[in-house]
């Protein structure tokens, strides 16, 4: 997809959750109604296009995330399955050992007639001592064997189940990708049908959309003064604002390219704190915070689905990563509509 048309379809989508109740069809610079509604129609489209590949570049990200841990289960699978064959083999060799000994000194008599037969009783009965320790022995050796030919066994099944995992999430991953770029193509075609005159008002609906959202926002109430950072949120900050200009690709986690979610996670883990991968994941599993409370490094979750992420910067500013075709960039907290607002470093309170 060109970055112009994708420059475009980002203006579109960016404007069509706040200007399509706010601003009147009539109010589209083109002549007459009807131009006007098909205006309003294609934003609705183009919003629900591009939902639809940022919730299915969540879905690969997920998908990419447990694949990653998955990989790494097996690479620790194999180890352990290799030093328990190893442990097997030195089994069976003390096994084979002990075997060889017991046959070049068995003899048909008991110990107890060594012992009457012996000319010299006190050897007879080092002889026998020995034979004791000989049998506790074989009995640990095996112990052993038993125990490594088990652990070798449970090791292996592990080991084929974890890799038919693997398999099954990298055809997963695999159909995610394609349903992202289906996606991103059916936003480009839409793209390409439109008119110089409708592209030109699909920037001015996004000019007057995010000033709108983000005044309503401010006088709402719902936004408090800033609070004091933490030093953690600090450096996260300081990071995502040093990664400005670069520009967005979806899946990407840094250091050149970034989605969301890949901006806001590798932001923290460079302040020190590991969180979830996705914006889903961010939603769920971190401590949730009113918007009143917000204070720099928390992260703002967009859209019903948490589809989209950003890192608060303060004074009603986010850092974010857009969309393809676009850069990072410093925008307006209500660029896109709210889902809520997340705190990575502190827990979640218990239910």
């Amino acid at each position: 997809m060109s970055g112009r048309l994708l420059r475009l379809v980002c203006t579109a989508t960016v404007a069509a959750h706040a200007v399509l109740a706010a601003v009147p069809a009539a109010a589209v610079p083109e002549p007459g109604a009807p131009a006007g509604r098909r205006i309003a129609g294609l934003l609705t489209d183009l919003q629900r296009l591009y939902r639809e590949a940022e919730k299915a570049t969540e879905a690969y990200n997920a998908t990419e995330e447990r694949l990653r841990r998955q990989r790494a289960g097996v690479r620790r699978l194999d180890a352990e399955l290799a030093r328990a064959r190893l442990a097997l083999h030195d089994s069976r060799g003390a096994a084979g050992r002990l075997a060889r000994q017991q046959y070049q000194a068995r003899s048909d008599l008991s110990p107890y007639l060594r012992l009457l037969l012996a000319r010299d009783p006190q050897h007879a009965l080092e002889q026998g001592h020995v034979i004791g320790r000989l049998a506790r022995e074989r009995a640990s050796t095996v112990r052993q064997l038993t125990g490594s030919e088990r652990r070798a066994g449970e090791l292996a099944r592990a080991a084929r189940a974890a890799l038919d995992r693997q398999q099954v999430l990298t055809e997963r991953r695999r159909k995610d990708r394609d349903r992202v770029r289906a996606r991103l193509d059916a936003v480009e075609e839409l793209l390409a049908s439109l008119s110089a005159e409708q592209l030109t008002a699909l920037a001015r609906f996004e000019r007057a959309g995010v000033d709108r959202a983000q005044q309503n926002l401010v006088a709402s109430g719902a936004l408090g003064d800033d609070a004091e950072p933490s030093s953690r949120g600090s450096r996260a900050v300081r990071y995502a604002l040093r990664q400005v200009g670069k520009p967005y690709q979806w899946g990407a986690e840094g250091p050149q390219r970034y989605d969301c979610s890949g901006l806001t996670s590798r932001a923290w883990a460079h302040a020190g704190a590991a969180i979830p991968r996705t914006s889903q994941e961010q939603w769920a599993r971190l401590r949730r915070i009113p918007l009143s409370e917000l204070r720099p490094g928390d992260l703002v979750v967009y859209f019903p689905e948490a589809t989209h992420v950003a890192l608060y910067a303060g004074d009603g500013k986010v850092v974010h990563a857009p969309r393809t075709g676009e850069k990072i960039t410093v925008a307006p907290l209500a660029a896109n509509p709210v889902l809520g607002a997340v705190r990575p470093d502190e827990r979640p309170t218990a239910p």
